[in-house]
């Protein structure tokens, strides 16, 4: 565990990186790309809900790539990166790759509601006592981590990200392509 917040914690700095700098080392300087964690650690226990009651354990999907999205409904960026999000996934599905969006803190009526008027295709799971926050260690919202097919967290982004972005679907099929 002590691997896992010195992980998180190098995240949450990279984050805070200005957006200058982080352009410089980058080809799509217009694009907000994904943190490469620089060690892997493993990715925290994950056993939720969808809204239909299907419960979806993240280590079922051990051998495929995952993206854990950790929003909540009163989040505006949430809101704005929904739609990008299904956008994504519509290609990211046909890799193969799983998406799991983890509602936080919110009802199933309020997470309903919400779905409504962003409406999605990918699997929307319902954390409403927060407690899975604290083990993943999130530092805002949205929160994102991509699980490569050895259960590890690859990548990681706090905040709002173009998904749909090509440099960032590259990033997150990478890890679908090449043999780890």
């Amino acid at each position: 565990m002590k691997v896992a917040v010195r992980i998180f914690a190098v995240l949450s700095f990279l984050c805070l990186i200005p957006d200058a700098v982080i352009a410089e080392t980058r080809s799509t300087a217009s694009v907000q790309q994904l943190i490469e964690l620089p060690q892997k650690p493993e990715a925290p226990a994950l056993d939720l809900p969808d809204l239909a009651g299907l419960r979806h354990n993240i280590r079922a999907y051990r051998g495929q790539v995952v993206v854990v999205n950790f929003w909540a409904t009163w989040c505006a960026p949430c809101r704005k990166e929904f739609p990008v999000l299904e956008r994504a996934w519509k290609k990211l599905e046909q890799e193969g790759v799983v998406l799991l969006a983890v509602s936080l803190g919110d009802g199933r009526e309020s997470v309903e509601r919400f779905l409504r008027r962003f409406p999605v295709s990918f699997p929307v799971l319902l954390a409403p006592d927060q407690s899975i926050g604290t083990v993943w260690q999130l530092q805002g919202m949205p929160t994102t981590y991509v699980v490569d097919r050895n259960g590890r967290i690859y990548f990681g982004a706090i905040g709002e990200r173009k998904w749909d972005d090509q440099a960032i679907l590259d990033q997150i099929l990478m890890l679908k392509r090449n043999k780890m």
